[in-house]
């Protein structure tokens, strides 16, 4: 009877702040931006869920006065570059990405000077600062389309290895590989996976390309957040195994019920760092505003725009 009381308390708490959030964001012309992978309770403050760039996209279509984030930092440092002149906020520093932590300026001026030659792709999972001296950025789902769409023969991929080795799988450019990886996805067993496959031999397995190549081999189809829902809508199987970061499948869920869906996953901590009280904390302080030097949003944005006027071409 006590635990059921203490649910129930937590439970009012936890509407309360939602409630409170959804004021705040109207009193102060906010968007919210909720990432995939954020938690549960996360999604139901959101304007958009989706994956980072689209996120971005829809903000800067807005006229919203403040744009705040539930992501990571690289994802507000892109809706800053798309919306420079609104207000960005990130509930909490905690919110990094060792990933995009792999990949430095000085590192990534270093091995240009190496291949002089050679074009630099930069994952939307970077900094700003970073994608400032890339030629042009990549998403999961379009990196392939981006890297062969280029004159050059050479490619600087950065800084997923395990994207850049399944681009390189479907590209005849030589692709230079930097040693980088989502510890999410890259810890991520193959054997168990193989196991998990046997258990439920008719579902079919979806898998995010940052996992190793191994894991993609016994994977159905293979793409990012925002095309793991599309496929599953789309085939006409019942089960499925997701493979990428927990949150997903709690989405995927609520984005096809019909549908059921395994969890083969790690949490990220840095995405699940985000909480309601910090999003309150955030609207109503202003905390953690993301401030960029106007040459990084330029350049940055130019490496963002070739890359979308790619997908515009291909569509």
């Amino acid at each position: 009877m006590e635990q059921k009381l203490i649910s129930q308390s937590i439970l009012s708490d936890s509407e309360k702040l939602i409630q409170l959030v959804l004021e705040l964001k109207k009193q102060r012309n906010a968007v919210i931006l909720v990432h995939n992978y954020q938690r549960p309770e996360m999604f139901r403050i959101a304007d958009y869920i989706g994956d980072s760039l689209g996120l971005s996209i829809k903000a800067a279509e807005t006229d919203a006065d403040i744009i705040l984030f539930c992501g990571v930092r690289f994802m507000a440092e892109t809706a800053k570059v798309l919306s420079p002149k609104k207000t960005v906020l990130l509930p909490t520093l905690d919110a990094g990405c060792s990933l995009a932590d792999m990949a430095t300026v000085e590192k990534l001026m270093a091995i240009k000077n190496k291949y002089p030659d050679a074009a630099v792709v930069s994952y939307v999972n970077t900094s700003a600062e970073v994608k400032a001296i890339s030629d042009i950025c990549c998403t999961s789902a379009n990196a392939v389309e981006v890297v062969n769409s280029l004159p050059h023969k050479r490619v600087i991929f950065l800084p997923d290895k395990n994207l850049g080795k399944y681009v390189q799988q479907h590209t005849k450019k030589e692709v230079v590989l930097w040693d980088g990886y989502c510890f999410v996805h890259d810890k991520l067993d193959a054997d168990t996976l193989m196991e998990f496959k046997q258990k439920y031999p008719d579902a079919k397995v979806i898998a995010h390309p940052e996992c190793k190549e191994e894991l993609l081999k016994l994977s159905d189809h293979v793409c990012g957040t925002g095309g793991m829902a599309k496929f599953a809508k789309s085939d006409g199987s019942k089960d499925f195994i997701v493979v990428t970061e927990c949150g997903m499948t709690d989405k995927l869920r609520q984005d096809v019920p019909e549908k059921n869906f395994l969890s083969f996953c790690n949490i990220c901590p840095y995405m699940k760092s985000t909480t309601l009280p910090l999003v309150v904390k955030s609207l109503v302080q202003d905390i953690h505003e993301i401030k960029l030097p106007e040459h990084i949003i330029i350049n940055a944005r130019k490496a963002i725009d070739r890359m979308l006027e790619i997908s515009k071409n291909a569509a």
